[in-house]
C-alpha cells in the first residue's frame, strides 16, 4: 500500500488532499495538533482516514491534546518513539485504543520496537535508502512487529518512510517491500496521478505493492457505493487503475474491450471515492459515487439485483421528491415541513411507548421513513447520517449521555416525587436586577480598558460567532437544486421556506398600478428618501474619462461601464424593508445598468409588499423574483426559465444569504461577483460627557433590535459613573417600551461597554473593531472624523442618529459587518460600475517606449512579448 505524507503547512495542501484522497490513509504533517488547517479538514472532510503527525505539541499536556486530535476525526496520531521513551508507556497510553496509535522509528530506534508492540497499531520506520541492509533491517522489524493481532481485530501495520529522505525508492523497491508485508509512505513531491518527470506514478506505485494470482495478471475488482453496498463485480488492470487515479473515474478493464470507462456511453458515470486492497493484496475494492440509472447494464443500481431496506428508501424518496404525483401524500409531506415534524414527533413517541418487539420493529420503521423524508427534503443522503455515525465512533472520549431537562423522565418523576412530599413548597427565588431575563434588566456588559490585557482587549473585537460549515452544507443543496432544476426548484423552495405555493416566480416590469397602492404619507416619505438618496450618489459619477500622457507619444485612459445586469437581494425576514430596495436600485440605476432584478421573499398570500414594488418601478427594475434566501441567490446567479442570469449580486441579508453569495460567487461556472460578505448589524458609539443619555440608548438600540445576532458597542470616554449608568437607565426604559424587546433582550448581552480615558484610546479601539455603523456623541464630533481609518458609516454629532441613513439622508446603509470594513466600503454608485483602461501610442512613443518593453519582456522570458514589439522598432528605426 502507499500512503502519502502530506504536508498541511505547504500552498499545495489541498490540491494534494484531492490528488491522494482515494488512497485508504494519508499521513498528514502539521506544526502543532490546534493547527487551522487541520481543525478544518477534519471537521469538513470527515470521509477520509488521516493519520494526524504534529511534529510538536504546544501544550504542558500532549496527552490531552492527542484526545482532541481523535475526538476531533483523526484515524491514528503519530508519534515520534521519543514520545514513549521515559515514559510509563502502560499507564500513559492505556486509556488510548492500540489502533488509534503510530510511531515513527529511525534506524537507531528500531532495536525499541518490541517495547511498544502492546501500545501502537503502526510501526513507521525511516529509511534513508533501498540497500540490501536496510530492507534486511525492515524485513527484522516486520517479522517483530506483524506477530498477534490487534486486540479489537486487525494486524499491525509497517510502513517504511521515505518522506524525509532524499532517495525516492523505485518500483521494484516498492514491490519487494510489497512482499515482505510494508507498506511504503511517501511525500507527494515524489508522486502524481499523471506522468511527470522525476515523480512516480500513483497507480504505478500503488499497483507495485500488490500481485495477481490470475494468468491474465487482472485483478478481481468489487465495485460498491458510499454506503459500501455492491454494485458489481469487475476486473483491473495496471493501465485501468493508473486512469482512474488519473481521472478520478471509475475505470476499469473489459476482458473483451479493453480499457472500459463506466459511463462513457450510457451516462452512469462513477466518481472515485476510495481503492482498497483487500487482506491477501490480490483484489480491489472500488468505493465509488454512482450517477445515472446505476451500475448494472440492465438499468438497475447494481448487478445483484435493485437495492433493499434504508439504501432502497433513501433512494425511492429521492426520485420522489423529483416526481412525486401531485396530491400524493409524498408530494405532501415534502412540502409541509410542519406535518413531517409532527409526525417525527408522533412516531418518536409511539416508539418509546412500543413493548413488544413486533411494535418495537414496526414503531422504528415508520420512525426512520419520516426521519429520513426530513432528511431528503433538506438534501441530507443516508451516507450523510451514517458518516455522522462514523464520525462519533471515533471519538475516545465520551460524554455523560444525560437527557435534556425537557426529556429527562426521571428526572421529572423524582421532581413530581418530592412536590408531594412538600407540604409547601419554597418561593421562587426573585431575579437579580442584573439579570437579562424575559422580565429581568436589559443591560450591557462593562469592561474598563486600563484593566484589560492586549489579548482580553483582542477578544472584545471578535463577533458572535458565525457557525459558516454548518451552513455552507445546509445551502449547497438548496443553490445545487435551483442551478440544476431552475423554477421548478425554486417553485417548491419557496413552498418549503415561506410557505407560499406560486405559480410563476417572476413579475416583470411593467409592474401593475395595483401591486403599488400606498397611502400618501408612505409614498411621500420614499419618494424624499429616493430624491436625497439619488442626489448623493448622483454625484459619486464620474462621467468623464481619465486620460493621462505618461510620456510623450503614451497616452493612458481610464473610463467607466455599467456592469450590465445586477441582481439585487431585498431581505423580508421580521420587517418590510422598502429602504433596501432603495439603497440598491439607485446606485444601479445611476449607474445605468441595463438589467435589475430585484429578488425578495413573497407574502403568504404570494405578492410583493407594496413598498418594494413602488421602488422598483421608480429605479426602473426590469423584474421582480419572488423568492428569498439561498434560492434567490442561486436563481439570480445561475439563471433560471423565468428568472435572467446577472453579473453582480448585492443586498444583505442572512446568514444563509451570505453563504450562497459567496458560494456561488467562487463557482467559475457562474461568472458572478458579490458586492461584500455580510453579517449581523452592528454599531458602535464613541460617547463623552456632552453626550445625551436618551440619544445614546436610541442609538444603540437602533441596530440592537435588527436581530439576536446583532451587536452593539459604547465605547465611554472619560465618563462619569453617574453619566454612564444614566445611560444604561436609558437603554433599560427604552427598550422594555419596543414592540422588538425580546429580540433586544437577546442582542443586548452580546454587547457591551468599554470605558477608555482618552479619546486616542477610544479610536484606536474603534478602528481595530471596524464597526458597520459609527455615531460619534461628542464635542465637536467633526473635528474627529479625520481619525477614523475603518468604519462602513459615520454619523457625526448629538443630530445624526443612525436611523437617517438608514432611511434618507442619502448615504447608503448596504455597509460591510463583522470587521469587513477594514477592506471593503459600502455599496455606492462604483458598486455597479466596471473601470476599463485603454492605452494609444504614436509612433514616436512607442520608439522611445519600446527598449524598456523589449527589455523586461527578455527578462522574464517571453518571447513572444517582446518580438510584439520588436517588429514594430524595426519598421521604426529602419533595422
Amino acid at each position: 500500500m502507499i500512503i502519502p505524507r502530506i504536508n498541511i503547512a505547504a500552498d499545495s495542501y489541498k490540491d494534494d488532499l484531492t490528488a491522494f484522497n482515494a488512497l485508504p490513509n494519508q499521513v498528514l504533517v502539521v506544526p502543532t495538533p490546534d493547527n487551522d488547517r487541520l481543525q478544518d479538514i477534519l471537521k469538513n472532510q470527515h470521509k477520509d482516514a488521516y493519520w494526524v503527525q504534529p511534529l510538536s505539541f504546544d501544550s504542558q499536556d500532549p496527552l490531552a491534546q492527542i484526545h482532541t486530535l481523535l475526538d476531533a476525526g483523526a484515524d491514528k496520531v503519530v508519534l515520534p518513539y521519543a514520545a514513549f521513551a521515559n515514559t510509563d508507556v502502560e499507564s500513559s497510553f492505556s486509556h488510548i485504543p492500540q489502533e488509534r496509535l503510530a510511531v515513527t522509528l529511525t534506524p537507531t530506534e528500531f532495536a525499541h520496537l518490541d517495547s511498544l508492540l502492546a501500545t501502537v497499531s503502526v510501526f513507521i520506520l525511516e529509511l534513508n535508502d533501498t540497500s540490501a541492509e536496510s530492507l534486511e533491517a525492515i524485513k527484522a522489524a516486520a517479522q517483530s512487529a506483524q506477530k498477534g493481532l490487534l486486540p479489537r481485530g486487525g494486524v499491525k501495520r509497517v510502513v517504511a518512510s521515505f518522506a524525509s529522505s532524499t532517495v525516492t525508492p523505485g518500483l521494484v523497491a516498492i514491490s519487494e517491500l510489497g512482499r515482505l508485508g510494508v507498506d511504503t509512505q511517501l511525500s507527494t513531491n515524489v508522486l502524481s496521478t499523471g506522468h511527470e518527470e522525476g515523480k512516480l506514478n500513483l497507480g504505478e506505485a500503488f499497483m507495485a505493492t500488490i500481485v495477481s494470482d490470475r494468468p491474465d495478471g487482472l485483478f478481481p475488482t468489487i465495485v460498491v457505493d458510499e454506503q459500501g453496498i455492491s454494485l458489481g463485480l469487475v476486473y483491473s488492470s495496471l493501465e485501468s487503475v493508473v486512469e482512474s487515479f488519473r481521472t478520478r473515474k471509475g475505470v476499469y478493464f473489459s476482458r473483451t474491450r479493453g480499457l472500459w470507462h463506466k459511463g462513457a456511453s450510457s451516462g452512469s458515470t462513477q466518481d472515485l471515492v476510495k481503492v482498497h486492497v483487500d487482506c491477501d493484496s490480490d483484489a480491489l475494492q472500488f468505493t465509488v459515487h454512482q450517477h445515472g440509472t446505476g451500475f448494472c447494464h440492465n438499468n438497475i443500481r447494481g448487478c445483484f439485483g435493485p437495492s433493499s431496506g434504508l439504501a432502497h428508501l433513501d433512494q425511492t424518496l429521492k426520485s420522489r421528491k423529483v416526481s412525486a404525483p401531485a396530491g400524493s401524500y409524498t408530494q405532501r409531506l415534502f412540502k409541509d415541513s410542519n406535518l413531517v415534524k409532527s409526525k417525527i414527533m408522533e412516531e418518536a413517541e409511539e416508539l418509546c411507548d412500543a413493548t413488544t418487539p413486533e411494535d418495537i420493529a414496526w414503531e422504528t420503521a415508520d420512525l426512520f421513513y419520516f426521519a429520513l423524508v426530513k432528511c431528503v427534503a433538506n438534501g441530507v443522503s443516508l451516507r450523510d447520517v451514517e458518516q455522522q455515525l462514523e464520525n462519533r465512533s471515533r471519538k475516545i472520549t465520551r460524554r455523560p449521555g444525560h437527557a435534556k431537562p425537557k426529556w429527562d423522565v426521571s428526572a421529572k418523576e423524582a421532581a413530581a416525587a418530592a412536590a408531594t412530599k412538600e407540604a409547601t413548597p419554597a418561593a421562587a427565588a426573585p431575579v437579580p436586577a442584573h439579570q437579562n431575563g424575559k422580565s429581568g434588566r436589559i443591560s450591557m456588559k462593562s469592561y474598563k480598558m486600563n484593566a484589560l490585557s492586549s489579548e482580553q482587549q483582542n477578544k472584545l473585537l471578535l463577533r458572535p460567532i458565525i457557525q459558516s460549515n454548518d451552513i455552507m452544507a445546509r445551502v449547497k443543496p438548496i443553490v445545487e437544486a435551483v442551478r440544476e432544476r431552475g423554477d421548478a426548484a425554486l417553485i417548491e423552495l419557496t413552498a418549503k421556506f415561506d410557505g407560499v405555493q406560486l405559480e410563476s416566480t417572476v413579475i416583470s416590469a411593467p409592474f401593475s398600478p395595483e401591486s403599488m397602492v400606498l397611502d400618501e404619507k408612505t409614498r411621500a416619505a420614499i419618494d424624499q428618501a429616493y430624491d436625497n438618496i439619488y442626489k448623493f450618489h448622483a454625484a459619486q459619477l464620474q462621467d468623464k474619462a481619465l486620460v493621462v500622457e505618461t510620456m510623450p507619444g503614451v497616452v493612458c485612459t481610464r473610463f467607466a461601464r455599467p456592469i450590465e445586469r445586477v441582481g439585487l437581494y431585498v431581505p423580508g425576514g421580521t420587517a418590510v424593508l422598502p429602504s433596501t430596495a432603495l439603497m440598491l436600485g439607485i446606485p444601479a440605476a445611476v449607474a445605468g445598468c441595463s438589467e435589475i432584478v430585484i429578488a425578495t421573499p413573497p407574502r403568504k398570500d404570494g405578492s410583493i409588499v407594496p413598498e418594494v414594488m413602488y421602488v422598483a418601478h421608480k429605479v426602473g427594475a426590469s423584474k421582480v423574483l419572488m423568492a428569498g434566501g439561498a434560492q434567490a441567490v442561486a436563481a439570480m446567479a445561475y439563471g433560471t426559465e423565468s428568472c435572467p442570469k446577472v453579473d453582480k449580486i448585492c443586498g444583505p441579508g442572512n446568514q444563509y444569504v451570505t453563504a450562497a453569495k459567496m458560494l456561488t460567487q467562487i463557482d467559475s461556472s457562474s461568472l458572478v461577483s458579490i458586492d461584500m460578505p455580510a453579517g449581523p448589524s452592528e454599531l458602535l458609539v464613541i460617547a463623552d460627557m456632552t453626550s445625551i443619555p436618551a440619544y445614546v440608548a436610541s442609538d444603540l438600540l437602533s441596530q440592537a433590535e435588527h436581530g439576536t445576532d446583532s451587536q452593539v458597542v459604547l465605547i465611554a470616554v472619560g465618563m462619569t459613573a453617574e453619566h454612564l449608568a444614566a445611560i444604561e437607565d436609558e437603554v433599560h426604559e427604552q427598550a422594555s417600551r419596543l414592540p422588538r424587546v425580546d429580540i433586544v433582550r437577546e442582542s443586548i448581552p452580546k454587547s457591551y461597554i468599554i470605558e477608555v480615558e482618552s479619546m486616542e484610546d477610544a479610536m484606536k479601539f474603534s478602528n481595530a473593531y471596524a464597526p458597520e455603523h459609527l455615531i460619534l456623541h461628542l464635542e465637536e464630533a467633526e473635528k474627529h472624523v479625520d481619525q477614523v481609518m475603518n468604519a462602513g458609516s459615520v454619523f457625526v454629532g448629538h443630530w445624526s442618529p443612525e436611523s437617517c441613513g438608514d432611511y434618507a439622508s442619502g448615504t447608503n446603509h448596504t455597509l460591510p459587518t463583522y470587521g469587513y470594513a477594514r477592506m471593503y466600503s459600502g455599496v455606492n454608485t462604483d458598486t455597479f460600475l466596471k473601470h476599463i483602461t485603454s492605452q494609444q501610442l504614436t509612433r514616436e512613443g512607442l520608439d522611445a517606449i519600446g527598449d524598456t518593453v523589449m527589455r523586461l519582456a527578455e527578462i522574464e522570458g517571453l518571447e513572444a512579448h517582446r518580438n510584439a514589439v520588436g517588429v514594430r522598432i524595426r519598421d521604426i528605426r529602419g533595422l
